[in-house]
């Protein structure tokens, strides 16, 4: 469906040009959102910025994500299914703030000294190169929400309709290229889709690069 990362946000960037949404902001969830951030935010000529949450991960399998948590420390949690495997407060608030903390030194790695940009008022377009639950999406949202933005649109290349449903409950909009009913993991829909290291993330943030870094060609 898509070459690389660079060519899924550059194709993103034309579907959100022709739903005429005027974005101040693109905020992309490290690491495989920047590339597809970067590429977004040139194209509409707009700031790049970061977001970050992480999944908070069932005792016995910890890709089974019962919330999220965001480096400001939002939260979301998934009260049905934590009700139904039954899930303690002690190991969910354990898992909160060991989650927050890694969220918030991923943000300090990758953005460095620079400041946030301004959120307040604004139109904000959160970004990633694909999602599967949708989990860490909601608490960058709601992180986002939190910040101030005046509206707030979920825009990435690929994913499943439910979890598309689910994002209309937190976003003002979804914007989706592709939402293919056969879904099993993102990097499926990518001709190549390696690991976007930390130094590669670094330059996809530098206030001078005109088009994604450097070494876009070879994703």
């Amino acid at each position: 469906m898509f070459k690389n990362r660079i060519d899924a946000g550059r194709r993103l960037a034309d579907v959100i040009d022709d739903h005429d949404v005027e974005a101040d902001v693109v905020l992309a969830i490290p690491r495989g959102g920047l590339p597809v951030g970067r590429a977004v935010a040139d194209g509409l000529g707009v700031p790049l910025d970061i977001v970050s949450a992480r999944k908070l991960g069932a005792p016995w399998n910890p890709e089974l994500a019962i919330g999220a948590v965001a480096s400001d420390g939002t939260v979301w949690l998934n009260e049905s299914l934590i009700g139904e495997v039954g899930v303690g407060n002690a190991y969910i608030e354990e898992q909160i703030e060991r989650e927050r903390e890694a969220a918030e030194g991923k943000v300090e790695r990758y953005r460095g000294d620079r400041p946030p940009l301004e959120l307040r008022g604004k139109t904000v377009l959160v970004v990633d190169d694909g999602i599967a639950t949708g989990a860490t999406t909601i608490a960058c949202v709601r992180q986002v929400k939190n910040a101030g933005a005046d509206r707030v649109i979920v825009a990435v290349p690929v994913a499943p309709p439910a979890t598309v449903e689910r994002l209309y409950d937190e976003a003002d909009e979804v914007i989706c290229v592709e939402t293919p009913p056969y879904f099993a993991a993102v990097g499926q829909f990518y001709d190549s889709f390696q690991q976007v290291t930390d130094e590669e993330a670094r330059t996809y943030l530098r206030a001078d690069e005109a088009d994604g870094g450097g070494e876009s060609d070879q994703e």
